[in-house]
C-alpha cells in the first residue's frame, strides 16, 4: 500500500497517511478538525532506478559475470545442446604403398 501527503489548507498541517489506491482521501484534518480542506500532495518517490543497470552497478560482487537471474527456464524448450563429437585424431602419416614388381 502506498504512503501519500496530505495537507490541511486551513491550519496548514502536513501529515502522511498509509492507505489504498482505491480508499478515499480524508476529509477531516487530525490537527484541527475542520471538514474539507484536506488536499493530496504530489510528492516524489523516496528511490529511483536509474543507469545502465541497477543490479549490475550496485549489487554485483566484483569479478561475476553477467548472468541470466532466469536460469534455465528462460531457455526455449525446443532448443537442445547439440551431440558431443567423438573426438577425432589425427592419422599418423602412411608410408607410401610401394608398387608391386
Amino acid at each position: 500500500m502506498p504512503i501519500y501527503a496530505f495537507a490541511c489548507e486551513f491550519c496548514g498541517h502536513h501529515f502522511d497517511k498509509l492507505q489504498k489506491l482505491s480508499d478515499a482521501d480524508p476529509s477531516v484534518c487530525p490537527q484541527c478538525g475542520k471538514d474539507g480542506g484536506i488536499h493530496r500532495q504530489l510528492t516524489a518517490p523516496q528511490f529511483r532506478l536509474a543507469g545502465g543497470g541497477w543490479y549490475e552497478t550496485d549489487f554485483k560482487k566484483d569479478g561475476e559475470k553477467k548472468s541470466n537471474l532466469a536460469g534455465d527456464a528462460a531457455k526455449p524448450a525446443d532448443a537442445e545442446p547439440e551431440p558431443a563429437k567423438p573426438e577425432t585424431k589425427p592419422e599418423a602419416a602412411k608410408p607410401a604403398a610401394k608398387p608391386a614388381d
